[in-house]
C-alpha cells in the first residue's frame, strides 16, 4: 500500500521515523490551546480541537499522497487568530473567527483542485514570501517571551527587559537553555524533552502540579463551533471578514507549499521541480483547515518538523500514520497536558526556538536591491510591532508593486500582486484593524 521497497524503506524504518516526528511536533497539543486560550476558546476545546484536525490531515496525507509530512494546526496562524482577529475587534468572538476559518478552508479546498492555486503561489515574489515566514518567526518568539515576563510592558518605551529573578523567567531560560543544548546536539524530539524537562524541574519546584490527574475521556465542552455551512458564509460576509479570510488562505498556502516543497525535496521525493501527488498533499491541508475549524481550531499547516522523520528514514505515508495514531492516543491524556499548560514558562521556550528556525529565511531575502527587500523589511518589522501578521502582509504588498512601478520594472509585477495592493490598501484605509 505504501510502496516501501519502491522508496527503499522497510516497516520498522518507518514507524521509528514516525515517532521522532511526532516527538519533534507534539508541543503543539499544549501551545496551541495556551494560545487560543487567550482568544477565551476553552482549554479542552482547543486541545481535541488540535488533534482531530491534526489526525484528518496527516491521515489523509498518508492514505491518499503517501508522504512523511504531518499536519497539524500551524503556529503563527494561532496567533493571528487570537491577537489580531478575536483581540483587536470587541465585536467578533472566537466562534466568529472559527467561521472565517471554515470559510478560508473550503476556499482552499477549491484552490487545491484547480491550477488557480499554482499561479497563485507563483505570482508571490519570492523576497515577500521569505519576509512573511521571518516576520511570523520574530512574532511568535516575541509572544514567548512576553508571555514569561522575560520581556514586560514600558510606559515609555513601550517593553523592557523583566524581572530575570521571577519563577517564570528562571524555569523558562532553564528550559531554553535545555532545548537548545539538545538541539545544538541534534537530539530528534528536542522541543518536547526539553518541556519534560522544564516541567519536571517545575514540578519540584512547585510551580507545576497535578490536582486533575493525567488521564481522562476527551470532550469538546462547547461541541461543533462551526456546525452550519451556510452560517459561516453569513458571519463572513456580516463582519466584511474579507481581509481575515485572505490572510488566513495567503499565510497557510505559502507556509504549507514551502514546506511540502523543502521536506520532499529533502526525502528526495521530487521530480525535477514538481512535486509528484501535489493537489493530494494540498487537499490534506485544506480539509485539515476546514475540519479543524469545525471542532474549534486556527488553521493547518505542514510541519516543517516533519524533516525529523525523514533525517530518521521516514519515506512514505507509513511514517504519518504513525504520527496519526500516536495524536489519538495524546487525546486521552488532556488533564496532564492542561495542568502543564498553565506555566507559560514550560512551553514558552518552544515558542521561542521555533520562531528562530522561522527567521532563518531572512537569509534568502535580496538586501541588496532595496525595490525587493524593503518591502520584506516593513512585513518583519510590522508583524511584532503591530500584533498583526496580516498588517505586516499588507503593508509589503502595498510597498512592493509601489517601488517597482518608481524604478520602471511594473511589467515584472504579477497582476494578481497589483489586485492584492488595491485590496491591502482598502483594508488599512477603510476597514477596522
Amino acid at each position: 500500500m505504501f510502496k516501501l521497497k519502491e522508496n527503499g524503506t522497510d516497516p520498522k524504518t518507518e514507524i521509528l521515523a514516525g515517532i521522532t516526528t511526532f516527538l519533534t511536533m507534539v508541543y503543539i497539543v499544549v501551545v496551541n490551546p495556551i494560545i487560543l486560550s487567550d482568544a477565551g476558546v476553552p482549554f479542552d476545546q482547543v486541545f481535541l480541537a488540535t488533534i482531530i484536525s491534526a489526525v484528518a490531515g496527516t491521515l489523509w496525507m498518508a492514505l491518499f499522497a503517501n508522504y512523511p509530512i504531518a499536519i497539524a494546526p500551524g503556529m503563527g496562524l494561532n496567533a493571528y487568530f487570537t491577537y489580531s482577529v478575536v483581540g483587536a475587534h470587541d465585536d467578533i468572538s472566537y466562534i466568529v473567527a472559527f467561521s472565517a476559518v471554515f470559510v478560508a478552508g473550503i476556499v482552499f479546498i477549491l484552490l487545491s483542485l484547480t491550477p488557480l492555486r499554482k499561479k497563485l503561489i507563483e505570482a508571490i515574489p519570492q523576497n515577500l514570501k521569505h519576509g512573511i515566514t521571518a516576520g511570523i518567526g520574530l512574532f511568535i518568539a516575541f509572544i514567548g517571551l512576553r508571555l514569561t515576563g522575560l520581556i514586560q510592558a514600558h510606559p515609555t518605551n513601550l517593553v523592557q527587559l523583566g524581572d530575570l529573578h521571577s519563577h517564570s523567567a528562571l524555569l523558562a531560560l532553564t528550559g531554553l537553555a535545555v532545548t537548545l543544548i539538545l538541539m545544538v546536539l541534534n537530539v530528534h524530539g528536542a522541543l518536547f524533552i526539553g518541556m519534560i524537562v522544564t516541567g519536571l524541574i517545575a514540578y519540584f519546584t512547585g510551580d507545576l502540579s497535578f490536582k486533575e490527574g493525567f488521564v481522562a475521556i476527551p470532550h469538546l465542552p462547547e461541541g461543533l463551533m462551526v456546525a452550519n455551512p451556510v452560517t459561516a458564509f453569513a458571519d463572513v460576509f456580516q463582519y466584511g471578514l474579507y481581509a481575515v479570510v485572505f490572510s488566513f488562505l495567503l499565510v497557510t498556502i505559502f507556509d504549507t507549499t514551502g514546506t511540502m516543497i523543502g521536506v520532499a525535496q529533502q526525502a528526495g521525493l521530487m521530480k525535477g521541480n514538481t512535486l509528484p501527488r501535489a493537489r493530494q498533499a494540498l487537499l490534506a491541508d485544506s480539509i485539515a483547515t476546514t475540519i479543524g475549524a469545525m471542532f474549534g481550531t486556527s488553521p493547518t499547516s505542514a510541519y516543517i518538523e516533519s524533516s525529523a522523520g525523514v533525517s530518521a528514514g521516514g519515506r512514505t505515508g507509513l511514517t504519518t500514520l504513525t504520527v496519526s495514531i500516536l495524536f489519538i492516543a495524546s487525546a486521552f491524556f488532556g488533564p496532564l497536558v492542561s495542568s502543564v499548560s498553565g506555566i507559560s514558562a514550560i512551553t514558552a521556550p518552544a515558542l521561542i526556538i521555533v520562531g528562530s528556525l522561522m527567521m532563518g529565511s531572512i537569509s534568502q531575502i535580496k538586501w541588496d536591491q532595496l525595490d525587493e527587500a524593503f518591502p520584506a523589511f516593513l512585513i518583519i518589522l510590522s508583524m511584532p510591532l503591530t500584533s498583526s501578521i496580516a498588517t505586516g502582509i499588507a503593508l509589503g504588498f502595498i510597498s512592493y508593486p509601489l517601488l517597482k512601478v518608481v524604478k520602471g520594472q511594473w511589467k515584472q509585477v504579477h497582476p494578481l500582486v497589483y489586485i492584492f495592493a488595491v485590496l491591502f490598501f482598502y483594508q488599512l484605509a477603510f476597514l477596522p484593524h
